[in-house]
């Protein structure tokens, strides 16, 4: 079952009287279960396209089907709430709330989504306990090492159950240790059939993942398993 679908994908942007083409005729698709790295030099497409995907833009032209909805037409309320649902973000910043602790930083997705407060705790809990904060609940992010804040920032993608987890360059702030834990974490992720997928510039990041999808000036160049051309 296909996760995730583009066709046709197009996205352009208007800068003065011209009209600047970011992503063109981008067909894509990424099986249930699937783990794909997104990879190609800076202004090539990808950061457009994981726009996209994450439900943070709207193509253009053409068609993006999540699991078996189009969203690529829906308004910006129905995104908004297929973003809190269906799709998990890491960030290479991290992106948690400096106010808020570990678990409540961990809460945020399950608190827009109507959780019950006592649900919503014990979830977070469990999931700090997997990602091996269990003893750092009520700490906050500027007590805790770049690991462990993307550790928080896993967690928190995984509170609402997603249907896809998209990884932004997840360890690109990180010291090579680190980097290589949390690359163990979302290959645990993997093996639990979670689809993600990793915008990456590393290639020893790309080879963990099942196939390898490269952007060059908007187009996909490259789309299979680890290097396979599109003719």
């Amino acid at each position: 079952m296909a996760i995730v679908q583009a066709i046709d994908l197009e996205k352009r942007y208007q800068m003065g009287s011209e009209w600047v083409v970011a992503l063109s005729e981008v067909n894509v698709s990424v099986e249930k279960g699937e783990y794909v790295a997104i990879m190609g030099p800076s202004g090539s497409g990808k950061s457009t396209f994981l726009n996209l995907l994450g439900c943070l833009d709207k193509p253009t032209k053409g068609q993006y089907i999540l699991g078996e909805d189009d969203v690529s037409t829906l308004s910006d309320n129905d995104l908004s709430e297929i973003r809190c649902k269906r799709i998990g973000f890491i960030f290479q910043s991290f992106n948690l709330i400096s106010e808020l602790s570990v678990i409540e930083n961990i809460e945020v997705p399950m608190f827009y989504d109507g959780t019950h407060e006592k649900e919503s705790e014990e979830r977070a809990a469990e999931l700090a306990r997997r990602v091996g904060l269990g003893h750092r609940l009520n700490h906050h992010p500027n007590e805790l090492s770049g690991g462990e804040r993307q550790r928080v920032a896993i967690a928190r993608a995984l509170a609402n159950d997603p249907l896809l987890i998209l990884a932004d360059e997840p360890t690109g702030n990180l010291d090579s240790r680190s980097g290589s834990e949390i690359l163990a974490i979302l290959d645990s992720l993997h093996q639990e059939e979670k689809t993600i997928i990793i915008v990456t510039h590393d290639e020893n990041v790309a080879k963990r993942t099942e196939s390898i999808i490269r952007f060059s000036d908007g187009k996909v160049v490259a789309d299979g398993t680890r290097s396979s051309k599109v003719n």
